[in-house]
């Protein structure tokens, strides 16, 4: 089973782990609601699904 053949400082380790960072995520606004949302997915406004700024699936009344 391999095993390091030198000890890796804290620093050097630290190094190699700089690009491992958490990103907020890239939000836009719907034109035509307003809702805030993520790119390229769908989104509800009121129980409706909207996508693109269009309505793709709209609320039926619960009986």
């Amino acid at each position: 089973m391999p095993h390091p053949k030198r000890k890796i400082s804290k620093s050097r380790r630290d190094k190699r782990r700089t690009h491992y960072k958490a990103e907020a995520p890239t939000l836009t606004t719907c034109k035509t609601t307003g809702a805030v949302h993520l790119p390229h997915r769908a989104y509800t406004v009121d129980g409706n699904i909207y996508f693109n700024g269009k309505l793709l699936i709209e609320r039926t009344a619960a009986v």
